[in-house]
């Protein structure tokens, strides 16, 4: 049985609420029944006990008050209704904003909730079915709706600042620490070459308060980890960069940009069927070495369906040594010329040369772009070039550090990534052929490369 709700004595209900109550209730102060007094009594208490979360207390007036009963006269009595909610205005942009926050999986979980919450309130604007709907107490949706029309749909799904406790770590102790973080942990008699966050956190509890930082004899490591973000420094890490060795850089990517100007132009006057007055080649030409010719002590298992997506191979492998491809583009026809070899010395880049000077007409201007590398201006490469008849032969260097404006890199990288990519064979014959074979495969459907980086400079 349901406990009997405790008598209310309306004697004790100031004289204001009970006027008010009777205004609600349309009755008559003076002339009340004895039903009628118990009735004002009971509607006073909860219109008493409502007042607490009313939102004329929040600066939003009585028309957001669907937290509150409203008494209305019936045929059967006395029967609590919803008072009318203010609709929620907002954007465009900000119910597309609102709705993706909705969905996120990577956002807060708070934001995500109270985006819900303005979204459905929107749809139906009662503080009660939404929290229900969502399983949140109804003031929880009457303080996100609150705030929304306070500050911005958007800016109600982010908690307020407060004031939090004040900090034990001066911006002295602070400044000292990040200017610690951009030394090396070496500098500092430790064997270590860089700081880690723990390291770092050990030596600031120990040299911190001679330093005259007392507040740093207890930091902790997840301390040092949040003022180090707050600057945006790691310590820890190590990113590469490539020093300028080369005084003449510029010049030197000026002539190779030039050479590739030069390309775009043949490429034009052959698409207008012109003929150049003399027959020239354009090929960019590098070395890949140690291609590892490597083969399995067990063999691959094939995909199952439904069981095994990928291919299986055993960890073990045996190495048989590596080789190395000397490769020519050549830029205006897309031909790859190739030559394998166990190395890339003078005679080996010599052999590539021979190889190139039988594959085109006596009449035709090579031109080579390639790197700096010893075999390439080496005394028994300019002694063969010195056979050759004059203008046989024209090489175009890149600068030191600049192998990345030699186009053949990008051959080399999609080739590694395609013919190369997880490749096992049982001896390095096998590797030769294998790397001939995609050579020969490229030169049945070529591809003209063409450079635009920087080109029109070259103009």
């Amino acid at each position: 049985m349901k406990a009997a709700p405790p008598k209310l004595d309306v004697a004790r209900m100031s004289q204001k609420l009970r006027l008010q109550t009777c205004a609600l209730l349309k009755l008559d102060p003076e002339n009340l029944s004895p039903g009628d007094e118990a009735l004002v009594a009971r509607v006073g208490a909860l219109k008493l006990l409502d007042d607490r979360f009313h939102e004329t207390d929040h600066g939003t007036g009585n028309l957001l008050a669907d937290s509150s009963f409203v008494v209305d006269r019936t045929r059967s009595g006395i029967m609590a209704g919803w008072r009318q909610a203010v609709a929620l205005a907002m954007t465009g942009e900000e119910i597309e904003a609102l709705t993706a926050l909705s969905r996120s999986r990577t956002e807060p979980a708070g934001r995500v909730s109270r985006a819900a919450m303005l979204l459905g309130y929107r749809e139906k604007p009662s503080f009660f079915a939404v929290g229900r709907r969502l399983g949140v107490h109804h003031q929880t949706v009457q303080r996100c709706v609150e705030r929304a029309m306070a500050y911005g749909a958007l800016a109600a799904l982010d908690d307020r600042p407060r004031p939090g406790k004040e900090p034990t770590i001066t911006p002295e102790a602070k400044a000292w620490l990040v200017s610690l973080a951009c030394d090396k942990a070496k500098e500092h008699g430790y064997p270590h070459e860089l700081w880690t966050t723990r390291l770092l956190a050990r030596h600031a509890r120990e040299r911190g308060p001679a330093a005259g930082h007392q507040c740093l004899a207890r930091l902790a490591q997840g301390t040092v980890c949040k003022l180090l973000g707050q600057e945006e420094i790691k310590p820890h890490k190590v990113r590469y960069y490539l020093e300028r060795r080369d005084a003449e850089f510029e010049p030197k990517m000026a002539e190779v940009l030039c050479v590739y100007r030069e390309v775009q132009v043949l490429k034009k006057a052959a698409a207008k069927a012109e003929k150049s007055k003399k027959p020239v080649a354009i090929v960019s030409y590098d070395e890949k070495p140690g291609i590892q010719a490597i083969a399995t002590t067990a063999p691959d298992l094939p995909p199952v369906p439904g069981r095994h997506a990928s291919f299986a191979r055993d960890h073990e492998y045996k190495r048989h040594g590596t080789l190395s491809l000397l490769a020519g583009i050549d830029l205006l026809t897309g031909k790859v010329h190739a030559l394998v070899r166990e190395r890339h010395r003078s005679r080996e880049f010599i052999e590539f040369l021979k190889l190139l000077d039988a594959a085109y007409p006596a009449s035709t201007a090579i031109k080579l772009i390639l790197d700096n590398h010893s075999a390439h201006i080496s005394r028994e490469t300019r002694a063969w070039l010195d056979t050759r008849p004059p203008g046989r032969f024209d090489f175009t260097f890149t600068p030191k550090h600049g192998s990345w404006l030699n186009l053949i890199e990008g051959f080399f990288s999609k080739f590694a990534r395609s013919v190369l990519r997880h490749i096992r064979v049982t001896s390095k014959h096998e590797l030769k052929q294998r790397i001939m074979a995609g050579i020969d495969d490229v030169n049945r459907h070529p591809v003209i490369h063409t450079w635009s980086y920087k080109l029109a400079e070259a103009a």
